[in-house]
């Protein structure tokens, strides 16, 4: 009768340690995905806001406003010339016609019957790539295409050019702060969940180690868990992430403008790669603490 109750009590303490060991995975695996989210989040935030920043740095441009009575052939040379050079994302030629016509438009009157001729130049604009909008590209560019004869003069918001790259720069250094910060509190909130992890699994590495185990083979197991939950937990935080992209470009169309499929996708494995990383070194730091605490001081 006893060698049936000792041994159906050994049962039930098995069940239940193993209950434990269970809900301390899955509490390791749902920390780990929910910083590994967060992170993930600011991830898409930085490229989005890059993104953005780059469109509407793109959309900075200058008028090349040309001399009357030149030539087609000359001014399409020129056009193809500005759409080869390494600082042009795109250009479009406007005839002394078309931009009456638009103007015509903007003012609600025929401004030419007024005037008797139409006082308008053929212009050329120009939209620069984001890297080339600034005060001092923009510089030697004007002096550049003035010193083209076609060209009789350069327009362009300097004010405007400022103020754009100024804002960007603000909120970059806000962005790079705040994420710096969350990294920080991501590492040692899963730093200590995984600890807390391993705490309940003191006494299996101590009795381990008495037993004469090596501290790599003690380690190796934890180590290769560790990873384990570290995938998991990313695949979790991935499949979240694309829940909200999916949610968010149903409810505004346009950041679907805003998505770069490859930046996306190496955003998703840098999201892999740290739950690894940071289960890996946390893993290991936690174990190692363990293995060099004295019998005594386990129940600590």
């Amino acid at each position: 009768m006893t060698y049936f109750s000792g041994r159906k009590i050994k049962n039930v303490s098995d069940k239940y340690s193993k209950r434990r060991l269970t809900g301390a995975s899955i509490t390791t695996i749902v920390s780990l995905s929910l910083v590994l989210f967060m992170l993930g989040l600011l991830g898409i935030i930085i490229l989005n806001t890059r993104q953005l920043s780059n469109n509407v740095k793109e959309n900075i441009g200058f008028q090349v406003i040309l001399n009357d009575n030149v030539k087609d052939v000359d001014v399409a040379k020129m056009q193809k010339t500005l759409d080869a050079s390494d600082y042009v994302k795109s250009t479009e030629f406007i005839t002394k016609e078309e931009a009456a016509a638009r103007l015509q438009k903007d003012l609600g009157e025929d401004f030419i019957d007024f005037l008797g001729f139409n006082p308008l130049l053929s212009s050329i604009n120009v939209h620069l790539k984001a890297e080339y909008a600034n005060a001092d590209s923009l510089a030697w560019i004007e002096k550049d295409m003035l010193d083209t004869k076609l060209v009789k003069e350069v327009i362009y918001q300097k004010s405007l050019v400022s103020i754009i790259n100024e804002n960007v720069q603000k909120i970059s250094l806000v962005i790079l702060g705040f994420s710096s910060l969350l990294m920080i509190i991501a590492l040692a909130l899963i730093n200590n969940t995984i600890r807390l992890s391993i705490y309940s699994k003191r006494f299996i590495i101590k009795t381990m180690q008495l037993v004469g185990a090596t501290q790599g083979f003690i380690r190796r197991p934890f180590v290769l868990n560790g990873i384990k939950h570290g995938i998991y937990g990313a695949i979790i935080a991935i499949l979240m992430l694309i829940g909200v992209l999916y949610f968010a470009q149903k409810q505004m169309p346009e950041l679907a403008e805003l998505q770069d499929q490859n930046m996306l996708a190496t955003l998703f494995g840098i999201v892999i790669i740290l739950g690894i990383l940071i289960s890996w070194v946390s893993t290991s730091l936690a174990v190692r603490k363990y293995l060099r605490l004295k019998s005594d001081e386990l129940y600590f």
